[in-house]
């Protein structure tokens, strides 16, 4: 057929596919099965699907028995994915799919995927280190929050206004923590999910590096310790100003933190070869980027080389503890998000340098 495109070879699939026919034969086995389950496939093409795939649940039930695919519900046009051994005690995730050809009909094939369980566990492992942390971040503000608003409803009247004033302005502090976490879970599922909203609009870079550095500077941070430096001409950006924002922040707060000496900011135009971003499909070709890039390096002892492949994931904390760990892993997917880049490396005076590059763009009505 004019168009068509090459057909799918079953090998190359990276989950496990076992399809059997209309009479529950097995006439396909991928390689991804075979290294699933340790059965090879020219042992059991042809053969009866229970005996060449011969699942059970956790309790020890046989699987296609409890499902009976071929005698069952026709209405039935699926199975959900559920955990399922094989002999010797190999365990697998199996779903399947029933393809009829009409509603209601028979079997006409059926299509079982399988996968391994080690990816859901390394999920799960995550979740429960994400939950771990969240419980740990959230335990001490409001324990701050809940002592202090007791002891002042309960004392009000023994305190000077000083020490009210003072009390709730650790209370203000404290909410506004458990605010910027829940912002950061929300922005993590959203990055995870391939569904960060951003709200675009023209931005001028320079002058957001200006104004957070004007409001590092408002916190006590010695002016002279940063230096900015813009490059011209700067092509117009089309980006969420918002996230933008939480993005400098970020890098500013850690280059103050952790860094040492000057904290050098640079603005300027660039173009460059940048890779896919992690959440889209696998094979994506590096593309040019043409815009702005953004470079914050400090003159202090910098990250180990060994440590910089972990510098954009969840819990990264580096060689200081404090705070979640996970603000360099929404700078990335916020980056990201725009079709941009950002990495890290060693600056020249000794520290630590990340570079972004956000891409330039107008919207359609500005042309």
């Amino acid at each position: 057929m004019v168009g068509s495109g090459p057909e799918l070879d079953p090998d190359d699939l990276p989950d496990g596919l076992v399809v059997a026919d209309g009479l529950g034969r097995v006439v396909c086995f991928n390689r991804a099965a075979a290294r699933l389950t340790g059965i090879r496939p020219a042992a059991v093409l042809g053969s009866r699907l229970a005996d060449a795939l011969p699942l059970e649940d956790l309790d020890g039930r046989r699987w296609w028995q409890l499902t009976d695919p071929y005698g069952g519900l026709a209405i039935r046009t699926s199975q959900p994915e559920r955990n399922l051994l094989l002999p010797g005690g190999i365990e697998v995730l199996v779903s399947a799919r029933y393809v009829r050809p009409y509603p209601q009909g028979p079997l006409e094939r059926l299509v079982i995927a399988l996968r391994g369980t080690e990816a859901r566990r390394r999920t799960e492992r995550s979740h429960a280190e994400l939950i771990a942390t969240v419980a740990h971040e959230l335990r001490s503000p409001l324990t701050s929050v809940k002592g202090f608003t007791a002891t002042l409803l309960a004392k009000w009247e023994r305190f000077t206004d000083g020490q009210k004033r003072l009390m709730l302005e650790t209370v203000d502090a404290d909410a506004d923590r458990v605010t910027r976490l829940i912002a950061e879970l929300l922005d993590i599922s959203r990055i995870d999910a391939g569904r960060l909203e951003l709200r675009k609009q023209v931005v001028d870079l320079a002058a957001a590096v200006r104004r957070h550095v004007e409001r590092t500077v408002a916190t006590g941070i010695p002016e002279e310790r940063f230096d900015i430096r813009i490059g011209e001409p700067l092509t117009v950006l089309w980006a969420d100003p918002d996230k933008v924002d939480q993005v400098l922040a970020n890098l500013l707060e850690n280059a103050v933190r952790h860094g040492e000496g000057t904290v050098t900011i640079e603005v300027a135009p660039a173009k460059e070869v940048v890779e896919a971003p992690v959440w889209e499909r696998s094979g994506t070709p590096p593309r040019i980027v043409e815009g702005t890039a953004v470079t914050v390096s400090d003159e202090g002892s910098g990250i180990p080389e060994e440590s910089m492949p972990r510098v954009f994931t969840r819990f990264w904390r580096g060689s200081k503890r404090g705070g979640t760990g996970l603000g360099l892993y929404i700078v990335k997917g916020i980056v990201e998000a725009h079709g941009g880049s950002i990495r890290v490396d060693r600056a020249p005076g000794g520290g630590a340098r990340f570079r972004f590059i956000l891409p330039a763009g107008v919207p359609d009505f500005m042309l």
